[in-house]
């Protein structure tokens, strides 16, 4: 794929990711023109959105993963959230707007879940963390800019500029390629024992970790609701900066250790939400260390997922899934917001319940990275720590030679390093994370190449060939 095309879609997911976080998701935008059209807050059609979302996030996973159903999830989501916006305009019956925003929201869901088929087709593999970093700083500066017009202009104008944002979202999404050819994966068994485990964890750690993004929602902006004025312009600006600075980190910086200045942010962020008055100073405080620990951590599940996509036939499935996590999380966090200041516990309890959900991530984290890294080994945002100390060399033996004129492919070099060591099968496939049948293929690939039969004429073979080096 062309820079034209990586291009492009960057410039599509930014323009239907502006249009999700400014109108569907919790946005300024909708909650402006409800109170224009005086919706009672009672009507739940934020949450019934999320919920929405969310199942448009996880149901679009188990859509076939190519070219023709991504893109026809895409066009047909810009073209009904498109339709979907139009009623806000006017004095429609507040069933229709809950049902347009309903319906919006799911279908938003699906296209989400389909760029992850463009993510990994679009975007060369280790350049996919700035493909995302753009994708959130370009969204989230737009939403910036709607939140802004909405809040000092006119809410109409604001939802007048997501009309404009989806309606070219769908152009771009006309015009996102075909790629030339299929892409090369994993074979799909060693798949799901590479990639199940890591996906997992990555998953709870997220829902976990986002439960605090929910609580912000319902503690921190109610507390603060004396700033509007700032919020609208300023909440958004330490999550862009906070990408900004993770996007140009230079590559030999490792981003882990990042991860625990994250944690830090938010333990800083909900102590000072404790003890400190609701004053501006206070706003800008916990504001900053909280959205900026949050532009952290966004970026780290995001582009760990663009990178997983290598792994899978199913981008969508991957990509819809693990961001459902996020939302999940949110939801919850939403849920455990509301349901603790509906018993009427003071703002000091709450921010216990968040700093404890804090140390629980932080106990994850370390096995997290051990999973990731066994399959990411030279992702970014992840560091190994677990490296298997180097044997001992025999002076006794004679030295065998792994390398050959051969070719060989990367995971069968692994396995031969193996078979020299008097690796069995079984052993191979714990080391290397990987089925024994699989094991076997390689194994079976690796004699027809070294035209042998046996794994003791191969290493009579490869003793026998850097003996004839030596002399």
């Amino acid at each position: 794929m062309s820079k034209n095309d990586s291009r492009l879609s960057t410039a599509f997911f930014s323009l239907l990711f502006t249009y999700i976080l400014a109108f569907l998701f919790e946005s300024q935008v909708f909650y402006s023109l409800a109170d224009y059209y005086d919706i009672p807050e009672n009507t739940n059609y934020m949450l019934s959105a999320i919920l929405a979302h969310l199942a448009g996030l996880a149901l679009c996973g188990f859509l076939p993963g190519s070219f023709l159903s991504a893109r026809k999830v895409i066009l047909i989501a810009t073209s009904v959230c498109t339709i979907g916006t139009i009623p806000f305009f006017f004095y429609s019956p507040i069933w229709l707007l809950g049902v347009s925003l309903v319906i919006g929201s799911f279908v938003s869901g699906c296209a989400v879940a389909a760029w992850g088929y463009y993510l990994k087709t679009c975007h060369a593999k280790g350049k996919r963390l700035k493909a995302c970093a753009d994708v959130l700083i370009y969204s989230n500066i737009l939403m910036t800019i709607f939140f802004t017009t909405s809040f000092y202009i006119s809410p109409h104008i604001a939802l007048y500029l997501c009309l404009v944002t989806i309606i070219s979202a769908g152009v771009c999404a006309y015009f996102l390629p075909e790629p030339t050819q299929d892409e090369n994966v994993v074979p799909v068994q060693e798949t799901k024992i590479l990639v199940k485990a890591p996906l997992t964890v990555l998953m709870v750690f997220v829902i976990i970790l986002t439960i605090n993004s929910g609580l912000m929602y319902q503690v921190f902006n109610p507390a603060f609701s004396t700033f509007d004025y700032l919020d609208c312009w300023y909440w958004a600006l330490p999550y862009i900066v906070a990408l900004l600075i993770m996007r140009n980190i230079p590559q030999k910086v490792k981003r882990a250790y990042v991860l625990y200045v994250g944690m830090g942010m938010i333990i800083l962020a909900f102590m000072m939400f404790m003890f400190m008055s609701l004053s501006m100073t206070e706003y800008f405080l916990v504001d900053t260390f909280m959205l900026g620990a949050c532009g952290i951590f966004d970026l780290f599940w995001w582009s760990i997922l663009a990178e997983i996509l290598e792994y899978s036939k199913r981008p969508t499935r991957i990509f819809g899934f693990g961001l459902a996590a996020n939302v999940l999380g949110v939801l919850l966090g939403d849920l455990l917001g509301t349901g603790m200041k509906e018993m009427k516990l003071p703002d000091e309890r709450i921010a216990v319940v968040a700093l404890s959900v804090v140390c629980i991530t932080m106990a994850i984290l370390p096995y997290l990275n051990m999973l990731l890294v066994r399959l990411l080994k030279e992702h970014d945002y992840l560091i190994d720590l677990w490296q298997p100390p180097e044997q001992e060399e025999n002076p006794g033996e004679v030295p065998v030679m792994v390398t050959s004129n051969v070719p060989l492919t990367a995971r069968e070099e692994e396995v031969l390093s193996l078979i020299l060591k008097a690796k069995s099968n079984k052993s191979i496939g714990g080391k290397l994370f990987i089925s024994e049948s699989t094991v076997k293929t390689h194994v079976k690939n690796i004699f027809t190449k070294y035209d042998v039969s046996s794994r003791a004429e191969l290493m009579r073979k490869l003793l026998n060939n850097n003996a004839e080096k030596s002399v």
